[in-house]
This record gives C-alpha cells, structure tokens and sequence, in this order.
C-alpha cells in the first residue's frame, strides 16, 4: 500500500468513527427519552439527522448501537469524581466535594443515568448485553473505590468494607435518590449531597 492510499484509508477509517459516535450522541438522546424496551432504530432514526438506512450501515443492530453510545458516556462519566479526589485536601473537603459532584450529576444527566440503569436491569435477560454491563460496572466500582481509598488516607484510617460493599452502598444511594428526581421531588439533590457525605464517612474507620 502506498503513502497516499494509506492517508485515503486513515480518513476513512476517522469518518466511520466519527460517524457513529454522532450516531451514537443520537441514540442517547433517544434513549433516555424513551427507554430501551420503547425504542427501535426507526424511533432513533428520526430523532436524528440520520436515516434508518444509515443507522443500519453503521451498526448491525440496536444492540451494537446502544451499547456503543453507552460506552461513549461512559468514557467521561467514570472520571466524574476525580477532579473532587484531586482537589481535596480534607477529608471533610473531599466529603463536600463528593457529595457537591453526586447531587451535581444526579441534576445534569438524570436521564442519562436513568439509561444506565434500564440497560443494566435489560442485562438481566439478554446476553448480548452482559459483557459491556459487566465492564462498566467494573469502572464504575473503582470510581469509586478511588473516592473512598482518598478518604481514608485523608482521614488517617483504613475503609471498613471491601470495594465491591462500597460501590453497592453508593449505588443503591444514587438509584434512590435518582427516583426521587425524576418524580420531580425537590431537594432530591441536596439529599444526596448530604447522605452522600455521610455514607463515605460510615465506610472508614476514623471517618
């Protein structure tokens, strides 16, 4: 192959890719609206720029295609908390600093999480979905067991569970308090803040 058809082959290969993950910006739209179970290519489709042709050309099925836009969340979701790891140099700081970021996200992308969450309970049944799920929840586990490893070196004592306790009290926390906002409750947010806090407190000895 030469110099020039490799640069032609790279610039395809970069607009496929860019390709999808604008198709995969519109799927998210689509999907937190409606959910998994209530959306199909042709929905996703008009909700965007693209035909249900091209969506058919750039990805096999809704399967590839969701779990390909939930992975590109992903990328910058599993980083949510770092800068507040980073930034802390308290314990009680990182504990503000966490529970500011949790009540800061549950705000935002309260419908994003909400995709999260059907996709995982749709894991529960169909195969195809198992793996990713499996993956990202493995991120989303040292997320944060990053949060709680900070806390205890900040507060000079040691975590009292093991990651995988940790990351299942903060989720079965979020998830509670996702419902709530999505009820349109108010001060949801400000609720988990605080029991945010504390939750990351009760997991280290010394907190």
């Amino acid at each position: 192959m030469t110099e020039t058809s490799e640069r032609i082959a790279r610039r395809s290969v970069d607009k496929f890719a860019q390709r999808r993950a604008e198709l995969a910006e519109s799927t998210l739209q689509a999907l937190s609206e409606l959910g998994y179970a209530r959306t199909s290519l042709r929905e996703i489709a008009q909700k965007s720029n693209f035909s249900h042709g091209v969506l058919h050309y750039y990805f096999t099925d809704k399967v590839e295609l969701l779990t390909y836009a939930v992975r590109k969340f992903e990328e910058v979701c599993v980083t949510r908390y770092d800068e507040a790891v980073a930034a802390a140099r308290s314990a009680d700081e990182l504990k503000r600093g966490f529970g500011a970021a949790m009540a800061g996200t549950l705000r935002a992308d309260a419908s994003m999480h909400r995709l999260w969450y059907d996709l995982r309970n749709q894991s529960l049944f169909e195969a195809a979905f198992r793996a990713d799920v499996l993956e990202i929840d493995t991120q989303r586990q040292a997320m944060i067991w990053r949060v709680v490893e900070r806390y205890a070196e900040l507060a000079g004592g040691s975590a009292v569970v093991t990651r995988q306790v940790a990351y299942a009290a903060f989720d079965g926390v979020f998830q509670q308090a996702l419902l709530h906002q999505l009820a349109g409750e108010e001060g949801a947010s400000d609720a988990l803040s605080e029991d945010a806090g504390a939750l990351l407190g009760r997991l280290v000895s010394g907190g």
